[in-house]
């Protein structure tokens, strides 16, 4: 059930889409939004049309991502509230040093700044010896980091414990799509979901849902990292609502001690 930002079809059944992908009944929407079941019924069914107000009232309780909410405000005849502005913008600089200065915090460890679709938008250095030795189609921009990890080709072919994390990643993405209802999400998931066609399930291990280490072979050595995923949940900006950063921590000391190494021999040559 795709839901696009801009479509013909009445803001009543887009809000009742929602509402379904939720898991919600009329009933705790409209106790929750503070209107009566009968005039959320008239909102869903178009009998009544739905305020500016209203519309915003009402995503903001089905935790419609800011793109949606402005594809339900133009369905019901309002322009849009939230505003999309490309990340190299110039308005946008005071947001780009604070993603650098995350970034930078991070060395000696990995950091990636995704889109919505796992689109990669900055990287620090060490990012950099996840993309060494791929083909050049995986790494030629807009790189997708999720594509890139799972393609045979890509990083799947360095990591060690690959039926665990592409599980993992897998049902990630899925849950996404899950809450987004996004078509290209949808469809990432199916490629990348298709990769690991015909292999065995792999072993659910409780710790896996607190950390899922990565293991990755580099050179004669195994790495081993856990990451962690942050987003902007208070930003009024579309692109900015939109991003995420993936930052990745050694899971082991040899590891640590790998990359403090690397960072001291080598230069750092990110704008």
């Amino acid at each position: 059930m795709a839901i696009a930002t801009t479509t013909t079809r009445p803001v009543g059944d887009l809000l009742r889409d929602w509402r379904r992908r939720r898991r919600l009944s009329q009933l705790e929407l409209s106790n929750e939004a503070g209107i009566s079941t009968r005039h959320l019924s008239f909102l869903e069914t178009g009998r009544s049309r739905p305020s500016r107000e209203m519309v915003l009232r009402l995503t903001e309780r089905l935790d419609v991502p800011l793109r949606e909410r402005n594809g339900l405000l133009m369905a019901a005849g309002f322009a849009p509230v939230y505003r999309e502005r490309s990340i190299d913008a110039p308005e946008m600089r005071p947001a780009r040093q604070a993603l650098n200065r995350v970034l930078d915090g991070h060395e000696p460890y990995p950091a990636v700044v995704v889109d919505r679709t796992w689109n990669l938008v900055m990287a620090n250095e060490a990012a950099m010896l996840f993309f060494e030795d791929v083909p050049e189609e995986l790494v030629r921009p807009p790189v997708n980091v999720h594509r890139f990890a799972l393609h045979p080709q890509g990083l799947a072919a360095r990591v060690v414990n690959l039926p665990e994390v592409r599980a993992h990643l897998v049902a990630r993405v899925a849950r996404q799509v899950a809450l987004t209802g996004d078509p290209e999400l949808a469809a990432l998931h199916e490629e990348t979901r298709a990769y690991g066609a015909g292999d065995d399930d792999a072993p659910h291990e409780p710790s896996h849902d607190i950390a899922l280490p990565t293991r990755l072979r580099y050179g004669d050595q195994v790495l081993s990292f856990f990451s962690t995923v942050t987003t902007f949940g208070t930003a009024e900006d579309v692109t900015l609502a939109e991003l995420a950063i993936e930052a990745f921590f050694p899971a082991d000391d040899e590891t640590a001690a790998f990359l403090r190494q690397r960072q001291a021999g080598q230069l750092s040559i990110r704008s």
